[in-house]
């Protein structure tokens, strides 16, 4: 097969395989001939557009034609132009969601926390609450893990950061809320928090924000209050790997998964493999009585009344609403352009428009119903579809959705990266080219979906592949030791 047209309404098809020009395709019964060299994941026309016509992909206009575009033409950004323009207003208009998913009964091997919250990693972290000290809690993480030589935890990781001071209003809660957030979250047996002293982000108001702990596994340190920082520190992260390394995993249903859904260095494949791949496995996860978290809301342009359309009830319509349109005034306060997206990557691998993007991003959630809309470091609290609230940036949002409770990341991509969050960070290709050449950085390859397999013989292999993962099995990030944080810059640094 050497194209693929997405939806009967679509007036353009994307190659599969590179096209030359002057190639004769055949669609729908029509001869096309194609009228320049076409890379993969790349759009022709599947009939003559004029100027101005809608371009129609996944059943949806994408875009209009800058100009004239003759049947056979590479349609890409220099040919079609967006369609999206400044805020909105929107109409709720919910559409009925059955998805006939039966129960199966599957478990992990997890680590049940004391809170009720499960882990799918025992690890003993050490957090600065401020950039100042990042150089200690690296030597300390690292000192702890020669020590121990990583016996009797899953990993000993220091994640260090530039922020905790010179912050203001929202913009310094931003920053304390992420890392409470990482304090808290279940894939931490025990956490070392380290603070300076001066700092904005202080050690005793930001202990008092974490409400009832166990003191015995999250501890602090104040480096101004103390003799010998070095020497403190290793007393308390001692102390600390002593419980957390009598830890064991137990058999945990999978109901208890909150899986964080996210895409980056996408192609033109990304809306036919991989991103329906986590859409179908969303909504086997839900079915089970697990949750999912979407974000990237910038992503979501142009796409939103999909999503917004699937809310559970209009109190989520409102919400969802306002979660678009506050992103879209955050641009307009930044004097920015709202629909300027598609990096100079996604072009090159077949992506034009907003829209476009947008539409094959959303297909990560699948088409299950919209139950619970959280801002910015909010924490998942509804099982079920929730939407995040975090810009598009891979870093970033990924930290979002560990922060929100995700205790994994799956994150596809059609050029590839190496990037890991907090969590285990799974990289899904979009096809198998990437997967055969970056085996460093791939776990799992969704290209097999246009070559010899069904998308639900893929996702019985990605559900197996998720639960041992889940009970303990390393994706490359982790194996490469690519673990780091990035927390939403969004105010004056002083």
């Amino acid at each position: 097969m050497k194209y693929i047209k997405i939806n009967v309404s679509d007036n353009v098809a994307v190659a599969l395989v590179d096209l030359q020009k002057a190639e004769k395709i055949t669609v729908d019964g029509v001869e096309i001939t194609i009228n320049a060299d076409i890379p993969a994941g790349h759009k022709f026309a599947l009939t003559a557009l004029p100027a101005n016509s809608h371009i129609i992909k996944y059943g949806y206009p994408i875009g209009h034609a800058r100009e004239d575009i003759a049947q056979g033409d590479w349609v890409n950004e220099k040919t079609i132009k967006t369609n999206l323009d400044s805020v909105l207003d929107y109409e709720y208009q919910p559409h009925e969601v059955s998805l006939d998913i039966p129960k199966k009964d599957i478990t992990f091997k997890g680590y049940k926390r004391a809170n009720g919250e499960v882990g799918v990693r025992n690890e003993i972290w050490v957090i600065p609450t401020v950039g100042c000290v990042n150089g200690t809690i690296n030597s300390l993480a690292e000192t702890l893990r020669a020590e121990t030589q990583g016996k009797g935890v899953d990993a000993i990781v220091a994640y260090p950061h530039n922020y905790g001071c010179s912050q203001l209003g929202d913009d310094h809660e931003n920053t304390r809320k992420i890392l409470r957030d990482m304090v808290m979250h279940p894939n931490a047996g025990g956490v070392l928090i380290v603070g300076l002293g001066c700092e904005n982000n202080q050690v005793k108001a930001f202990r008092e924000m974490l409400g009832d702990i166990d003191e015995s596994r999250i501890k602090f340190m104040e480096t101004q209050k103390v003799d010998d920082e070095d020497e403190t520190g290793m007393e308390l992260l001692r102390e600390i790997y002593e419980v957390v390394s009598k830890d064991q995993r137990v058999d945990v249903p999978i109901s208890e998964l909150k899986i964080g859904l996210k895409c980056g260095g996408s192609d033109g494949f990304s809306g036919i493999t991989a991103n329906p791949l986590l859409g179908v496995f969303s909504d086997f996860l839900i079915a089970q009585g697990g949750s999912t978290i979407l974000t990237e809301v910038p992503e979501m342009f142009g796409a939103e009344t999909i999503l917004m359309n699937r809310c559970v009830n209009r109190n989520m319509f409102d919400k969802t609403v306002l979660l678009i349109n506050d992103f879209k005034h955050y641009f307009e306060q930044n004097n920015q352009p709202i629909y300027e997206n598609p990096s100079p990557g996604n072009k090159a691998g077949g992506i034009s428009t907003l829209e476009e993007k947008s539409l094959g991003c959303t297909q990560k959630c699948g088409k299950s119903l919209v139950k619970d809309v959280l801002m910015y470091s909010e924490r998942l609290k509804t099982k079920g579809l929730n939407l995040l609230s975090a810009p598009g940036n891979d870093l970033v949002a990924a930290t979002a959705l560990a922060s929100s409770g995700c205790q994994i990341v799956l994150f596809t991509t059609g050029r590839g990266t190496p990037f890991g969050s907090f969590v285990p960070t799974m990289k899904i290709s979009t096809n198998t080219a990437l997967y055969n050449k970056k085996r460093g950085w791939i776990d799992f390859n969704a290209g097999t979906i246009v070559e010899n397999e069904s998308i639900e013989q893929v996702k019985d292999r990605f559900v197996d592949y998720i639960v041992s993962v889940a009970s303990g099995e390393l994706v490359n990030n982790e194996k490469k030791n690519y673990r780091e944080i990035a927390i939403f810059k969004t105010g004056v640094t002083l």
